[in-house]
């Protein structure tokens, strides 16, 4: 956490981290710094034993934007800078073992909506848009089809994007986008209460839960059965698994220590 930012800033506080989005005046536009100063953040959250989970928003009146036109190379892509690119961050956020919440407070379009898919959970504000508006400057949402095709039907997902839409919040909890639109007025305390129910969980079952989750993400069934079979005994052997099943018995409140 001690890294220095320029375009992201980072706070750790009551094992969550807050990532923002800061480059309000481009409305968040992700270029090869942003994506790079991510990938720096992610890792250190992930490696701290404090960070339970991550809040990822915008600053100012957008989450973001998209691409940042002005950063983008001859095929249309951001230039890759440092830890990595754009395809690296969604892998990131993909195979993060710790709970990623997009607190959507305003615009998440193209890569923006991109970051949105990738997270665990995504809060959204009504006035907020999400889409692909890509085609219409002659591009088209490459990289992230492979995430938005986790959440939206094939038939929405290839109308949102060869028509450019333009997604408005409840449209987008509708079609899986979101998990829920909430008033502006009460954005915060609807993240609230997914991190604060994230919190009161076992670190260490939610830790093995979302690398089992990734590991079998997509594979087919004869495959994933035999890994969380294997994933299921490493589980029991962890000692919140007992002391979960003993509260259940003894039928208190379980007292995790994370491991």
């Amino acid at each position: 956490m001690e890294r220095a930012y320029t375009v992201i800033q980072a706070a750790a506080e009551g094992g969550i981290l807050r990532l923002t989005l800061n480059n309000p005046w481009r409305k968040n536009a992700i270029g090869p710094a942003m994506v790079n100063e991510l990938l720096h953040a992610l890792e250190a959250g992930m490696a701290d034993e404090a960070v339970r989970c991550v809040v990822l928003t915008g600053a100012g009146d957008a989450f973001c934007a998209g691409g940042d036109f002005a950063q983008m190379s001859g095929d249309g892509a951001p230039q890759a800078e440092g830890k990595g690119d754009y395809a690296d961050l969604l892998l990131a956020f993909a195979n993060a073992s710790k709970p990623i919440v997009a607190r959507v407070n305003g615009h998440a379009l193209g890569g923006g909506l991109g970051l949105v898919a990738a997270s665990h959970f995504a809060i959204g504000a009504r006035g907020a848009k999400l889409g692909t508006p890509e085609i219409n400057v002659g591009l088209f949402p490459m990289m992230i089809m492979a995430v938005l095709q986790r959440h939206v039907s094939r038939r929405k997902l290839l109308e949102m994007m060869l028509f450019g839409q333009r997604l408005d919040a409840d449209e987008a909890a509708q079609c899986g986008l979101l998990n829920r639109a909430v008033d502006p007025e009460a954005l915060d305390a609807a993240v609230g209460e997914v991190t604060s129910t994230l919190l009161a969980k076992s670190p260490i079952a939610i830790r093995l839960g979302l690398e089992a989750f990734a590991a079998q993400d997509d594979l087919d069934l004869e495959a994933a059965l035999p890994l969380l079979r294997e994933r299921l005994a490493g589980c029991l052997a962890t000692d919140d698994a007992r002391e979960g099943l003993m509260a259940f018995l003894e039928k208190r409140p379980p007292r995790w220590s994370g491991k």
